[in-house]
């Protein structure tokens, strides 16, 4: 099981068919995967609490809200069932995007 994930790799990974990002891991509860839209992210409410690390670009990130600027190396929290999404994002942008946890989320 490898232990390092590079984005330059998982930036190369064919997206699975109707999928907007790669499976890249998954271990117990965690499901990581790479997102890199492409002109708008379509981003829906889902059923486990997920965490995004800016991996290269930028945006504004929309949760429950008004848009945040976010750029590279910035983290991201998206409760469970929260209406979230990416906007104006540049051509560069990428970001690893993990669920985890049970289904509903964990509680506070």
């Amino acid at each position: 099981m490898p232990h390092v994930f590079a984005a330059a790799h998982a930036a190369r990974l064919p997206n699975r068919p109707g999928c907007i990002s790669v499976d890249v891991f998954r271990h117990g509860s965690l499901d990581m995967r790479w997102y890199a839209p492409f002109g708008m992210g379509n981003q829906t409410p889902h059923d486990h609490d997920e965490v995004y690390v800016i991996a290269s670009g930028e945006e504004h990130f929309r949760c429950d809200g008004d848009p945040t600027p976010c750029r590279a190396g910035d983290l991201l929290f998206a409760p469970v069932g929260s209406d979230h999404r990416f906007e104006d994002f540049s051509a560069d942008f990428g970001a690893w995007m993990m669920f985890y946890g049970p289904k509903g989320g964990e509680a506070a």
